[in-house]
């Protein structure tokens, strides 16, 4: 057995934490070091984290604090027992996949990590007496505490619409039953209809996703309602990839998509949702179906918490740690993480980090520099893909770019460059997802 000792962990944190390979597992990519250091580093007995979140922050999180220290106990708290993964949730809109491949649960992780998987909802977190209070009247009490909470909605922001019209106008940006819901309502669209999707002010989960949302619906109609169009009212003059997407839309989907800026009076400012009427300075639309993806913040559970400042929660963006709350960290879409997109991806690099952060301090060691890291993919069509990466480190404090590192597609490439890129999308899912919960 070898001792699991700060190198080790640098050494693991540096290679997980790397661009994932596309179209190649990370399974096995921790070294064998920090593998098999369970019963030769006491240092991490009775110490108790609790990590409050399922998805890809909080879980790649609680598996890497066993793989880092398997003396730590590890409690995991996700009311739902099967995580439907927003990357890929477009991919399904179009048909190019189906719900139970981008849907996983957390049987490795308690099997295989021995992280205590506890699927109830927070009623309370009582930073004080470090306890965390479940539905069900169970009470966790914790020595550290991750909290990775995802985003909720400013709803008020649009006159007419709000939580309880969901259900007609669905936003799909937290993927479930509204990813099904959206799903059903673009194939009972009427032939020739049109479709309205609204994109939200920055900042807001995954900046490319309503615009791959756009591409992969028009992927659907092209092949089963090809009359019908797309109008994109959003509330921004530019987006992630732009050129690349409208390269991507002009050359598959003709005149389909009409995108209009908020210059152009594109900003949605008030709903009929009974009529399914949408109105903005450029005109008054009367939709078949409408996408509406409202203002975002922090997940519920951070302002509950008290860890919000504004929409956001402030971090050490060094450690993920709060700044208002000692011993309870954020990490993923709800945290202020510097230059870093909030992205599964992103969440997923935070979570590795922020468990080598909290083994660190656990040991006393000098806290490692920590390299964050994002990977992008979207699919323009079923066979046309394009990506952006990025690695990112602490610059006075606050995540930046590193200068060179990463890259986006390059305009102009060939048919077969594209269906190259969509295979490696494709790849990256099933890598990323096997590394965070089935490996």
């Amino acid at each position: 057995m070898k001792k699991l000792n700060r190198r080790a962990v640098i050494k693991a944190v540096a290679v997980s934490s790397v661009a994932v390979p596309v179209a190649s597992s990370l399974t096995g990519c921790v070294t064998d070091g920090v593998k098999s250091q369970t019963e030769a580093n006491p240092a991490g007995s009775n110490i108790r984290v609790v990590v409050i979140g399922g998805g890809f922050g909080g879980t790649s999180c609680a598996k890497y604090l066993k793989r880092f220290d398997g003396n730590i106990e590890v409690t995991l708290v996700e009311p739902k027992k099967t995580y439907m993964t927003c990357p890929g949730s477009n991919w399904y809109l179009a048909g190019l996949t189906d719900a139970k491949s981008i849907t996983h649960d957390y049987t490795s992780l308690s099997d295989i990590h021995g992280v205590n998987v506890v699927h109830q909802r927070v009623s309370n977190i009582d930073a004080a007496a470090k306890s965390v209070s479940l539905e069900d009247g169970t009470i966790l009490g914790y020595d550290r505490l991750v909290v990775s909470p995802g985003i909720d909605f400013k709803y008020e922001m649009i006159e007419g619409y709000s939580e309880a019209d969901v259900d007609k106008i669905p936003h799909a940006y937290q993927a479930g039953p509204q990813t099904e819901l959206l799903y059903k309502q673009i194939r009972e669209m009427k032939q020739g209809g049109t479709f309205v999707i609204a994109p939200p002010p920055n900042p807001f989960r995954c900046p490319p996703g309503p615009y791959e949302r756009v591409s992969m619906i028009a992927d659907y109609f092209k092949k089963n309602n090809p009359t019908a169009k797309i109008i994109v009212l959003d509330s921004k003059n530019k987006f992630s990839k732009q050129k690349l997407f409208q390269e991507g839309w002009d050359a598959l989907y003709g005149d389909m998509i009409e995108w209009i800026p908020a210059i152009d009076g594109g900003v949605v400012t008030k709903v009929d949702v009974a009529t399914k009427t949408v109105y903005s300075e450029y005109e008054t639309i009367k939709a078949d179906v409408i996408n509406l993806i409202p203002p975002q913040k922090a997940g519920k559970l951070a302002f509950d918490a008290g860890l919000t400042k504004g929409d956001w929660c402030p971090i050490n963006q060094e450690t993920f740690e709060s700044t208002i709350h000692r011993g309870i960290y954020v990490i993923g879409d709800s945290s202020i993480a510097g230059k870093m997109p909030k992205s599964g991806h992103s969440a997923a690099s935070q979570g590795k980090m922020c468990a080598a952060a909290m083994v660190s301090d656990i040991h006393n060691w000098a806290q490692p520099r920590p390299k964050n890291v994002n990977t992008c993919y979207s699919l323009v069509g079923s066979d046309y893909g394009i990506s952006v990466a990025a690695v990112y480190e602490l610059h006075d404090g606050v995540i930046g770019k590193v200068k060179g590192a990463g890259g986006v597609s390059p305009m102009g490439a060939d048919d077969a460059f594209r269906k190259m890129e969509s295979n490696y999308a494709r790849g990256w899912y099933k890598s990323i997802t096997a590394d965070i919960w089935h490996s």
